[in-house]
């Protein structure tokens, strides 16, 4: 259940400190023109402070105490409340008119995974959601996501749904800013590749928690993501700093041949590719360079060329007792060599799709956890 929180009570007034100056006067009593001869200010400039016209400035705070014993830090304090106060009701009045902006935003399928508070006050609901993006208003969205020339914005996913697709970015860099990394290391990152490799026959409540360490120790910061709703994406990798990088998982397709190759694809961009770049893969994106790069760095990585070529033949029948065989003598989980098999044309992909490990997430304290689900029936 999403909790509902009520905004704080806010007037939607300012009061100036002239208000209180003028109960003041009217106490003594006083009037506005004996003020200003006392103080050595006009009373033109005494009537605007009253009526809220004009700042009452620090150096007329000191003359108000000395005239009439009211410490300076009050009146500072009055006309700072008071120009907060202004930039608020002015804020709101800006806000009120973005409210629309909010139709674009997956703010149910966001509360849901715990990435933001559902709020009943429309503009309190717009406050939320910019905060979550760390901008100060929808234009500042539209200049930071959509610009022609944003990175994130050469990626066909952004032709689906920009707004899912950046908000399950956005939430991949605030948990990534939570991951502690030392500085990147080639040398390190090809070990923590090995080791994740022979993670693949784990179960999830293991490998993930060591994947994030590994890569963390590497100078990568692992997130498994959920995606929302027209996302499309099943990982997507960037640099945060030329020292720290990003590696970002959905679980799109909710296989584990499908997350591994995944992760070593998106490892391969990091191996391969610039810093410079961001790369955010997407169902049925048309093949470039570096992507078929990506999958084929995956591909031998996960299997030997050598021994891929002596396992995979024409016209073969593989059976389920084979498949185990040749991915125990790999080290690496079955359901990766059934994967394999079924994109590459060996093997009908209604067959042995038992092998492969379903997976699921699974909120724990707001964090999204990879758990696993029991296989489909082959």
């Amino acid at each position: 259940m999403v909790k509902m929180i009520q905004n704080e009570y806010k007037p939607d007034y300012a009061v100036p400190p002239g208000e209180t100056l003028q109960e003041i006067l009217d106490e003594l009593p006083m009037t506005q023109a004996e003020l200003a001869r006392r103080i050595g200010r006009t009373p033109k400039m005494i009537n605007e402070i009253i009526a809220g016209k004009a700042p009452l400035t620090p150096e007329t705070a000191l003359l108000l105490e000395r005239v009439l014993g009211v410490p300076a830090r009050l009146w500072n304090k009055l006309e700072r409340n008071y120009q907060e106060d202004l930039a608020r009701l002015a804020e709101q009045d800006y806000l009120a008119a973005q409210i629309g902006w909010l139709d674009q935003v997956p703010v149910q399928a966001m509360t849901s995974l715990g990435w933001i508070t559902l709020l009943e006050d429309p503009i309190a609901q717009l406050r939320e959601v910019l905060q979550f993006f760390a901008i100060a208003s929808p234009q500042e969205w539209q200049t930071l996501w959509m610009h022609p020339q944003a990175a994130f914005r050469q990626s066909p996913a952004f032709a689906a749904n920009p707004m899912a697709v950046a908000a399950w970015l956005r939430k991949g860099e605030l948990d990534a800013q939570q991951i502690a990394c030392e500085p990147f290391d080639t040398s390190r990152f090809h070990a923590a590749l090995d080791a994740i490799r022979a993670l693949t026959i784990t179960e999830p409540e293991h490998f993930q928690a060591e994947v994030v360490r590994l890569c963390a120790a590497a100078g990568v910061a692992v997130v498994f993501v959920p995606a929302l709703p027209g996302t499309r994406a099943s990982g997507a990798t960037r640099w945060l700093t030329p020292d720290k990088a990003l590696l970002q998982l959905s679980l799109r397709y909710k296989s584990d041949d499908q997350l591994w190759f995944t992760f070593f694809h998106e490892a391969g961009h990091l191996l391969r590719h610039g810093k410079r770049e961001v790369f955010i893969d997407i169902e049925n994106n048309d093949e470039s360079e570096k992507e078929a790069d990506a999958d084929k760095f995956a591909a031998n990585f996960l299997i030997s060329p050598k021994q891929w070529r002596g396992f995979a033949q024409p016209d073969t029948h593989y059976s389920k007792d084979a498949i185990i065989a040749f991915a125990t003598e790999q080290g690496i989980a079955p359901g990766i060599v059934v994967g394999r098999l079924q994109h590459e044309g060996y093997l009908d992909y209604k067959n042995c799709n038992g092998l492969k490990r379903r997976l699921d997430w699974t909120l724990v304290n707001g964090n999204a956890v990879v758990t696993q689900r029991q296989p489909r029936p082959t």
